[in-house]
């Protein structure tokens, strides 16, 4: 049973950035709150207010954190070295198996 007083949880919706931007749009505009726009969207504010203000970013508007290219960058980066860093360990092994092989 479910105790009493606990909203369910949502599952998890992912949006297209057009989706996004059109929402951030409606936000700018001025004409309504973000909550506003949240309850009209069947969203909830914090998503729309984290989207306004990754498109300030984006925009360079907002300068207190990373914009959506160096989000991306990183993330590939960060692929980028764990797979050169696997690669250094199998180079690793294989030359001290090889090294032993030798002897």
């Amino acid at each position: 049973m479910e105790p009493m007083g606990r909203k369910k949880r949502r599952p998890r919706r992912s949006f297209t950035p057009e989706f996004k931007a059109e929402i951030v749009e409606l936000c700018s505009r001025g004409d309504r709150s973000v909550g506003q726009v949240a309850k009209d969207f069947d969203l909830t504010e914090t998503a729309v207010r984290q989207w306004v203000v990754q498109a300030e970013r984006d925009a360079g508007t907002r300068s207190d954190g990373l914009t959506t290219d160096e989000r991306e960058e990183l993330a590939r980066l960060r692929r980028e070295n764990r797979r050169l860093t696997e690669d250094v360990e199998i180079l690793k092994r294989a030359t001290a198996f090889f090294a032993k092989e030798i002897r």
